[in-house]
C-alpha cells in the first residue's frame, strides 16, 4: 500500500526540471510602489459598495480593580454610501450624526459628541495623498496575521504641518500588496476636532478583493479628551442582485419520476392548517425581508446551536409544537431577544456575551414561551405589498414586543421548560449572567436598549431566578472561577461579503487575573486572517531588502 502511494508522487515529481531558472525578487522601491498602486485601486473599488456601518463606543472611567469600567455608551447603525466619501445614512431615527461639544456635568468639563462618519473614515489610510511624495515608508520586517503572510512598514508623513496624513504601522499580504491591516492614527487635531487612535482591519472575500471589516479604537488615561473604546464592524457587502444570482445558480434536484397533477390522497387544508400557513407566510416575508437588508443573518452555523437547545427543550417536556421552531440571528450587537410567530430571534450581541448553553437555555425559554402559549405576530406581513418601504424605515415598521402581561406568561411557562429540561442544574450560572447584566444596565444603557423586541433583563430576570430558586437543591453552584458575561464578540465572527457568522475557534483562556475579562466590555480586534481559497491568486510571494533602497534583489526567506 505504501509503494502505491509513493509511485503517483514519484511520476509526478519526475515531471518537473531539474533546473529552475531563479525568480528576481523586487527591490523595495518596486515593492513600496506596488502598495501605492494596489491602495490607490482599492479606494476607488470601495466606491461601488454600501456596507451596514456599526460603531458601538463605551465612555471609560478610571476603576482601581479593572483599570477602567464603563460610565456610559453611545450606538450607530447606518448604510455607509462609499461612492460619496464617509457618507452616512442612518438606519435607527435619533442617531447624531453631526460633531460638536456639550457640557458634561461633574464628570469632566467637556465631553466629545461622536461623529459616526469619523469612525467610518478609519477604513481608508489616505484618500488625497497616499504615495511617495507624501510618506516615507519604512521596511520593518515580515510578520504572519493569521494564516497570511505579511510585510510591516512604518509611514511617516513628510510634511508635519499637514493635517489628516496617516502615522503608524500597516501590514501588507506578500502576494498582491494589499494593506490588510493599518494602526495608528491621523496627524493634527484643533479646537473643534480631534483624531483617534485606531486599529483597522481588512478580510478576503476572494477574487483578489479585501474590504474593510473591524475598526477598533480607544483613548484612555490621556488626562485630556474623554476616554473610551469603540468597536466598529462593517458588513452586508454583497450586492443584493449577486447574492440572488448566488441564489438562483445553486443546484437544483428534482426527482427522476414523472410529476403528478392529479393524486388520490388527501392534500387539501383545513381551515387550521390554513391559518397556520397564514401566519407561516407572514413570518417568511419578514425574515425574508430583514435578511436581504443585511439585518438578519443567512441561515447557518449559530442557528443550528440554538435550534438544538430549544430541540432540548421542547422534547423534555413532550412538546410537538407545528409549524415547528425556527431560529435566526440579528445581526446587530445590541442585547435583545423576540419572536416572530414561531421564530426566535437572537442577536448577535447577545449571544456573543452569554456564558454558556445554561444561560442561552434560559433565554430560549421565555422565547419559546411564547411560541407555546399563541403569542402572534400580526399577520399583515403576509401581504408582500406591507414590505414595500424604504430601508430607513425598517425600524418604524417592524417591532416584535409583547404586553407586560403576555411577558409575565412567557415568564412562567419558561420557568417550566427550564424546571423540566437538562439545564434544571446549571441555572446558578445563568442566575450570574442576569446579576452581571442588571449591574451594568445603567452604564450602557444603549447596548441593552431594544429596537425590535423587549428587553433581555425583562424575560431572564424572572425566568431564571425563579427556576434557579426551584432547582436550588440541586443546582450546581457557582465556583470563582466562572465568567458571569463574556466580553462583545467573544463567541460570533462575521463574514462580511455575504453575513455567514460562525463560532469563535478559540484557545482555552486558561487561568484569569481578576479584571482582565470585564462582562459586555469593548475589547480590541485581532483578527486570524486567511484566504479563499478558491479564488486565492497563485502568485510567488515576494522578498524585501533589509538594507537600502538600492540593495540587489535578494533570495525569498522560507515562510
Amino acid at each position: 500500500m505504501r509503494a502505491l502511494k509513493v509511485l503517483p508522487l514519484a511520476l509526478a515529481l519526475g515531471a518537473i526540471p531539474l533546473t529552475a531558472a531563479p525568480q528576481q525578487q523586487p527591490t523595495l522601491n518596486e515593492v513600496v510602489e506596488k502598495i501605492v498602486a494596489q491602495e490607490q485601486a482599492e479606494v476607488q473599488s470601495l466606491r461601488q459598495y454600501s456596507p451596514i456601518v456599526e460603531t458601538y463606543i463605551q465612555i471609560m472611567r478610571p476603576d482601581k480593580e479593572l483599570g477602567a469600567s464603563p460610565k456610559g455608551d453611545k450606538y450607530f447603525l447606518g448604510r455607509a454610501e462609499l461612492a460619496k466619501g464617509v457618507e452616512l445614512e442612518p438606519l435607527l431615527k435619533g442617531t447624531r450624526t453631526k460633531h460638536n461639544v456639550m457640557l458634561d456635568g461633574l464628570d469632566s468639563l467637556f465631553a466629545m459628541e461622536f461623529q459616526p462618519r469619523g469612525f467610518l473614515q478609519m477604513i481608508y489610510i489616505d484618500t488625497t495623498g497616499f504615495d511617495r511624495q507624501h510618506y516615507k515608508f519604512d521596511y520593518v520586517g515580515r510578520e504572519f496575521l493569521g494564516e497570511v503572510r505579511c510585510l510591516v512598514f512604518d509611514l511617516d508623513p513628510l510634511s508635519q504641518k499637514e493635517r489628516g496624513r496617516f502615522v503608524g504601522r500597516i501590514w501588507v499580504e506578500d502576494q498582491n500588496y494589499h494593506i490588510v491591516r493599518f494602526n495608528g492614527g491621523y496627524s493634527g487635531r484643533s479646537k473643534t476636532s480631534y483624531y483617534f487612535n485606531f486599529d483597522s482591519w481588512r478580510t478576503n472575500a476572494g477574487k483578489n478583493e479585501w474590504l474593510p471589516s473591524f475598526i477598533y479604537s480607544e483613548e484612555l488615561g490621556n488626562g485630556v479628551e474623554q476616554s473610551f473604546r469603540a468597536q466598529t464592524r462593517l458588513w452586508d457587502y454583497a450586492p443584493s442582485d449577486v447574492r440572488e444570482e448566488q441564489e438562483l445558480s445553486k443546484v437544483m434536484v428534482e426527482t427522476p419520476e414523472q410529476v403528478k397533477d392529479q393524486t388520490e390522497t388527501a392534500n387539501d387544508y383545513s381551515p387550521l392548517e390554513e391559518k397556520r400557513a397564514w401566519s407561516r407566510q407572514a413570518e417568511d416575508n419578514v425574515v425574508s425581508k430583514m435578511e436581504h437588508m443585511g439585518l438578519i443573518a443567512p441561515p447557518g452555523q449559530v442557528d443550528k446551536v440554538l435550534e438544538t437547545v430549544v430541540n432540548n427543550l421542547e422534547v423534555t417536556n413532550n412538546l410537538d409544537i407545528e409549524p415547528e421552531v425556527r431560529c435566526r440571528v440579528l445581526m446587530t450587537s445590541t442585547l435583545e431577544s423576540f419572536t416572530m410567530g414561531h421564530t426566535i430571534v437572537l442577536s448577535r450581541g447577545l449571544v456573543d456575551v452569554l456564558p454558556d448553553e445554561a444561560s442561552l437555555a434560559a433565554i430560549l425559554a421565555h422565547e419559546l414561551g411564547h411560541v407555546v402559549l399563541g403569542h402572534r405576530m400580526g399577520t399583515q406581513y403576509a401581504f408582500f405589498n406591507r414590505l414595500r418601504f424604504d430601508e430607513k424605515e425598517t425600524f418604524h415598521h417592524f417591532g416584535f414586543t409583547h404586553t407586560p402581561e403576555e411577558e409575565e406568561a412567557a415568564t412562567k411557562e419558561g420557568v417550566k421548560l427550564l424546571q423540566n429540561s437538562p439545564y434544571k442544574d446549571h441555572l446558578a450560572n445563568a442566575q450570574l449572567f442576569l446579576e452581571a447584566l442588571n449591574a451594568r444596565a445603567k452604564e450602557i444603557p444603549n447596548l441593552v436598549s431594544p429596537h425590535l423586541g423587549n428587553s433581555v433583563a425583562t424575560g431572564l430576570s424572572s425566568s431564571a431566578a425563579a427556576a434557579t430558586g426551584a432547582a436550588q437543591a440541586t443546582a450546581a453552584k457557582p465556583t470563582g472561577n466562572l465568567i458571569a458575561a463574556l466580553p462583545i464578540g467573544g463567541r460570533i465572527k462575521v463574514e462580511p461579503w455575504d453575513n455567514q457568522l460562525q463560532l469563535l475557534k478559540s484557545k482555552p483562556i486558561g487561568t484569569v487575573a481578576t479584571g482582565e475579562v470585564t462582562p459586555f466590555e469593548l475589547t480590541p480586534f485581532v483578527v486570524y486572517l486567511t484566504r479563499q481559497v478558491d479564488n486565492a491568486p497563485k502568485v510567488v510571494p515576494a522578498a524585501i531588502s533589509e538594507k537600502s533602497d538600492t540593495d540587489p534583489r535578494i533570495p525569498d526567506p522560507k515562510p
